[in-house]
């Protein structure tokens, strides 16, 4: 029977409290997207038993409600006819939801759009300090060879320079010129400064002293301003560039035009500069030393307790979406020499743990829907993507979410009390292996243990939910009909690249396959090609995404990058239209890889099956490297 798409709407509508409760409504190619008001009108149990809703979750400030491709477009349609919401976009509805953030959310929004765009350079550092160190142990004597010099050389660049690297994101975020930023920064890190790393030095004894060459320039009241940089600093430098940012904009605001190119940079770099090293600097990286001290503090409190704690909270601050600002104190415990990041491991704990919770409800539950969904979502807890299992499992259930945090805690508490530590940030679960050399059985021990109990405690106390209402089963047909699963159906790979699990893709609702299951690929290059003979069923307006059926009934969605509709169409062109018939190979879009990574966007392309409900089995042919035309799915 087709879904009565006005229904449905109303539906979502009846369980949000009403349209007075809606701030800004939109969708993008699977989900609508509602910024609500009061978020205590809103049931999400009931929302999820909607006749076509495929899931719900929170996440950035939004309701989510998955639909899926070809169907959300017309629920919404539905939706805003009889709420009477004006339609917006997804990202006037990101907008909306940061808005309606208060300034504590919003500020720690902001320290993640600073510190999520560096990670891969701190994680290349990580990496190779980690490596090194390994090898250094293994190798006896390396150390004293050039070879361990020019990697040495490598691995600490991105450390040394974390103050730029910090300033260039600060001012992309901010609206500033990130290259007056670096300028900012180069200031911060001056060779004629003294090395911040080097405020103490040995005496000829032994004993470490203050270093003689840092020289008090000026006494303000209590500030001291000295000959000294700003490594292993980050605070200092986010403020400065806001600063940098705001009389930026104010100068090209009333500089007259003629003489802007030249006043504004002049005056811009000399009255942050000054203002950076005689009050921004000194002020802030003394509450950031506050900071870092606190956490150290509070992560090595006696018997593991700081651990426990830390583990046992830390899935409810992602819940609350302010786990960015951890960011911020791990980039702090990285740019200290030796880098010292005492907080992933508990992190891991915590990941690891709410994974774990996920997966006893995958080998718990009845419900197939709900285990097409825990077991992926768990999958991808464990490589330490946890919105899947989080959002899509655990808190819809909540005693699975509880033996998530308490396994999360009892892992933590190991972690602290082994004292692991971890050369980078970013990551987190079993790619953690590669940034804890030294502490590798540590680091399995606590692992194992967040993950045994909370699979415990969630096998334990989980329990399938009643049915909403009970379905009436139809009356049988003089004749049973032909399934569509009737024989193997193969899809073949729509792009040359890297062929990936699901469970990998950095967006929750694919990486739960709550849209069906399939791959997904990183491509190589710009196009995409039917993979099977069939139907163009809806070619998107942003043509970012293309939905199409194969002659023997399989339907697929081939989404073109992640969050890439907000490129709105820019970058892709269509070879082909709705309804049109396509044969295998067929080219049916071009998409340019560059602008859609330099606007900030992954180019994984989530191939997906969106009548998996109609199959009894998906298998995935092929992962790694994969051609144009290759088998990658095969249907049962």
């Amino acid at each position: 029977m087709a879904l009565d798409y006005r229904k449905a709407a109303q539906g979502v509508l009846d369980n949000i409290g009403g349209a007075s409760n809606v701030a800004s409504a939109a969708h993008c190619a699977t989900r609508l997207r509602l910024v609500i008001n009061d978020n205590s009108k809103v049931n999400k149990e009931a929302i999820e038993n909607v006749d076509g809703v495929k899931g719900c979750f929170e996440a950035a400030g939004q309701l989510q409600v998955i639909f899926g491709t070809g169907t959300v477009n017309k629920v919404f349609e539905e939706f805003i006819s009889i709420s009477g919401v004006e339609a917006g976009t997804k990202e006037s509805a990101k907008e909306a939801a940061a808005q309606k953030q208060n300034p504590f959310f919003r500020a720690i929004k902001t320290l993640g759009d600073v510190f999520v765009p560096i990670i891969p350079a701190i994680v290349a550092s990580g990496l190779l300090t980690g490596i090194l160190g390994g090898l250094s142990n293994a190798i006896p004597g390396l150390s004293d060879t050039h070879w361990y010099t020019i990697i040495n050389m490598f691995a600490s660049a991105a450390l040394g320079m974390l103050p730029i690297l910090i300033a260039i994101s600060a001012a992309k975020k901010f609206g500033g010129n990130p290259f007056l930023a670096a300028v900012i920064g180069y200031i911060m890190v001056n060779p004629g400064l003294v090395n911040g790393w080097s405020k103490l030095v040995a005496d000829e004894n032994g004993l470490m002293i203050p270093n003689p060459d840092i020289v008090t320039w000026f006494e303000l009241g209590p500030l001291k301003v000295q000959n000294v940089g700003y490594q292993g600093h980050v605070i200092p430098v986010i403020i400065a560039i806001l600063f940098m940012s705001i009389l930026e904009k104010w100068l090209h605001k009333h500089v007259p035009e003629i003489i802007d190119l030249f006043v504004t940079p002049l005056v811009t770099v000399l009255c942050t500069g000054l203002l950076t090293i005689f009050i921004i600097g000194p002020v802030f990286s003394g509450i950031e030393e506050i900071i870092l001290s606190a956490a150290n503090a509070l992560i090595q409190l006696p018997f593991g307790i700081g651990g426990l704690l830390i583990g046992f909270f830390y899935a409810f601050t992602v819940v609350a979406g302010f786990h960015h600002m951890y960011n911020m104190i791990e980039a702090q415990m990285v740019s200290q020499n030796p880098p010292a990041n005492i907080w992933m491991p508990v992190a891991t704990a915590a990941n690891v743990a709410q994974g774990a919770a996920a997966m006893a409800v995958a080998f718990k539950t009845k419900n197939e829907k709900t285990k097409s969904v825990a077991l992926p979502a768990s999958l991808s807890a464990f490589l330490g993507i946890t919105e899947p299992a989080i959002f899509g499992v655990n808190v819809r259930y909540r005693k699975p979410f509880i033996a998530g945090c308490i396994g999360g805690a009892i892992g933590g508490m190991v972690a602290s009390w082994f004292g692991i530590k971890a050369t980078a940030y970013g990551i987190t679960g079993l790619f953690g292996y590669l940034i804890t050399t030294g502490f590798w059985v540590q680091y399995t021990i606590a692992m194992l243990v967040a993950f045994a109990v909370a699979f415990a405690v969630s096998f334990i106390t989980f329990k399938d939910p009643e049915p909403a209402a009970p379905k009436v089963a139809p009356a049988p047909a003089s004749a049973p009909a032909q399934s569509k699963s009737a024989g193997a159906k193969k899809v073949f790979a729509p792009a040359k690249g890297t062929a990936i699990k699901s469970a990998e893709i950095n967006d929750p609702t694919f990486a739960a396959e709550a849209l069906g299951k399939g791959l997904a690929i990183i491509p190589s290059e710009g196009r995409i090609v039917a993979p099977f003979d069939g139907t163009v069923e809806m070619v998107f307006d942003t043509k970012h995404a293309i939905a199409l059926t194969s002659e023997d009934g399989v339907e697929i969605l081939i989404h073109v990058g992640i969050d890439t509709v907000n490129l709105k169409g820019s970058g892709y062109t269509a070879h082909c239209a709705n309804g049109d018939k396509v044969k295998k190979g067929q080219l049916l879009l071009e998409f340019n890889i560059a602008t859609i990574k330099e606007a900030g966007y992954e180019t994984t392309t989530p191939v997906v099956v969106t009548n998996t409900d109609d199959f009894s089995d998906i298998k995935v042919l092929r992962t790694g490297a994969v051609e144009e035309g290759q088998e990658v799915l095969e249907i049962c």
